[in-house]
């Protein structure tokens, strides 16, 4: 009871007013409307419903609101109405196989849901000392990931890659077979058009039954952009506070960063590196903080990040990848190849694996990766035909193993697959790595055992 009379508190109406005075890029000057940070006013037009926004900052006596849609109609002198100082979502179970906007409001043709609990819109991420371990692994029902970058139930995990190189792809196939009970999925900043291929192509009837998809497209003004990565998140929270495992897939946080970009210079603070201002490298931990293991059940989360130019040491990458727990890089070179999932697993890391796999697991992982790397080193000598056959045990068998290795990195969009059955494939192709590797090293005459 305490806790419905605190939101009802919170949420409550006042009665306070102002007046815009003008209007700054794609915000409206308010004055003698002295609203916090994070309330949500109602601007009066002359024609058409009123629109609502959210206060992101002052400027002198002015406050300045950041509408949720056009202010084509608003002019000088329309009033201006607190509506309320916090937000809170409608959520519950019925919630799962509906499409959503950034206000949590279904966006789909079908009746309206049942939702009788609300969650808070921004919550603070649990106290890092009330953290649960992560010590059990997690199916994502993609192979290569499952074999060599295993990942545990409560992961952050990233994956960096440059425009259509399939980070859509892979997040359907993770949608549809992960051993999650409830998928999250945020669509930020994404094309229009996108949105029913991914529900139907990608993300298909069998993941839509147990996702909830939040959508934000690219012409929606930037503070709905924003809203609906938390939106996400909070609907996250809801079902993990339920005891359910929880899937978080948010495509893409750079579109988020590029939104909040758009808020903090339009409310006039500094660009700093590349024209991102302080705030964006702020709110970027406070997202993913809050994914993460609970008492009662867990988020994994999986945060797609818009690599410009490929250079995956710009801010927005290189600030994401300090505060994950792991990496996963598509490589444009390998989808041009026709090798999907686009994964290069050399420069991929999951920080989680030497504690979610066993040792048999991480061996013949490491043994893989040996043989690739060695391939890797050696591809220029080999493409022309300059590299001498026994030179080296480890480079043979690499030369030998490599379409068994490809074979097993790449997956068919419709093929599903579990972490046993991958780190079972995987232990065969790394015992067969080593008999390779034997088999060479026997072969090969002693002079020829040096490079």
């Amino acid at each position: 009871m305490n806790s419905l009379i605190d939101q009802l508190e919170s949420v409550m109406p006042t009665a306070m007013t102002g007046s815009v005075v003008r209007t700054e890029g794609m915000m409206a000057a308010v004055a003698g409307f002295p609203a916090p940070v994070g309330a949500v006013a109602e601007i009066q037009r002359q024609a058409g419903a009123p629109i609502l926004g959210e206060v992101v900052g002052f400027r002198d006596a002015l406050t300045l609101v950041f509408p949720f849609e056009a202010m084509s109609g608003v002019r000088r002198g329309n009033q201006v109405r607190m509506q309320r100082t916090s937000r809170f979502l409608r959520v519950g179970d019925q919630l799962l196989g509906r499409v959503v906007d950034a206000h949590g409001v279904p966006a789909d043709s079908l009746p309206m849901p049942s939702l009788p609990h609300r969650t808070p819109l921004d919550r603070t991420p649990p106290p890092a000392t009330e953290r649960p371990p992560i010590d059990v692994p997690l199916t994502t029902g993609v192979r290569a990931v499952d074999g060599l970058l295993t990942c545990g139930t409560g992961q952050r995990m990233g994956i960096f890659a440059g425009s259509g190189v399939g980070k859509s792809v892979l997040l359907g196939m993770m949608a549809r077979n992960t051993s999650a009970d409830v998928n999250v999925i945020a669509l930020i900043g994404e094309r229009g058009r996108e949105v029913n291929e991914f529900l139907d192509r990608d993300l298909g009837e069998e993941g839509l039954r147990r996702s909830v998809v939040v959508v934000a497209t690219s012409d929606q003004p930037a503070i709905l952009r924003v809203q609906a990565a938390m939106t996400a998140t909070a609907i996250a929270e809801y079902f993990r506070d339920q005891g359910q495992r929880v899937m978080l897939l948010m495509d893409s946080v750079t579109r988020f960063a590029m939104a909040q970009r758009e808020i903090g210079l339009a409310a006039g603070e500094p660009p700093t590196t590349r024209g991102y201002p302080p705030s964006v490298f702020s709110l970027l931990p406070k997202l993913v903080e809050r994914a993460g293991c609970g008492p009662h059940g867990s988020i994994t989360a999986f945060y797609t990040v818009l690599v410009e130019g490929d250079d995956t040491n710009e801010p927005v990458s290189d600030t994401v990848r300090g505060l994950l727990d792991g990496h996963t890089i598509l490589s444009r070179e390998l989808a041009a190849k026709g090798h999907f999932p686009a994964i290069d697993v050399l420069q991929s890391v999951s920080r989680l694996m030497p504690t979610v796999a066993g040792e048999k697991h991480q061996h013949a992982a490491m043994v893989v990766r040996e043989a690739m790397a060695a391939f890797h080193e050696h591809q220029d000598l080999i493409s022309v035909g300059a590299y001498r056959a026994g030179a080296n045990p480890v480079v043979d068998a690499a030369i030998v193993m490599k379409d068994e290795i490809e074979a097993f990195l790449c997956q068919a969009v419709g093929e599903s697959t579990t972490l046993e059955t991958a780190r079972a494939a995987l232990l065969q192709l790394a015992a067969r790595c080593q008999a390779a590797r034997s088999s060479s090293e026997v072969s090969s005459p002693p002079a020829a055992n040096a490079d």
